[in-house]
């Protein structure tokens, strides 16, 4: 095995590890939120990983560029897919476990001012700065 062969399996295999590690913060986070945030990171980094080691196993010209266009489509399309299923979650007012302030009420049709710790009960204010 070469040098390049040793790099494009550790690096697989660390891209399949930072999917698991995802995966793991999906099943353990209290909320959809936090879920939404650890797969959004995880998959940019993962992919990233998965198939720069993909390209080391397999270099040449037509690869590379193949695997420049996958990184710039990905993390460009995974940030706003990130961003689109995280704002549309809370348009449908899915409960959080717990915040202190909520920068989105504002600019939300519909909001109150006024949220809910769904965790203590606790009652949050937020505070205008005007």
């Amino acid at each position: 095995m070469d040098l390049l062969t040793i790099i494009g399996n550790i690096t697989i295999v660390i891209g399949a590890l930072v999917f698991a590690t995802a995966a793991l913060g999906v099943l353990r986070f209290p909320d959809a939120y936090m879920r939404v945030s650890a797969v959004g990171t995880a998959g940019g980094v993962g992919i990233v990983l998965i198939v720069a080691g993909a390209l080391a196993l397999q270099p040449s010209i037509p690869n590379v560029v193949k695997v420049a266009l996958i990184v710039i489509v990905h993390l460009a399309s995974s940030a706003v897919g990130t961003m689109a299923i995280a704002r549309a979650t809370y348009i449908t007012r899915t409960p959080l476990e717990h915040f202190e302030f909520d920068e989105l009420a504002e600019a939300t049709p519909g909001s109150s001012k006024t949220v809910n710790s769904h965790r203590s009960g606790d009652r949050c204010e937020h505070h205008d700065q005007d």
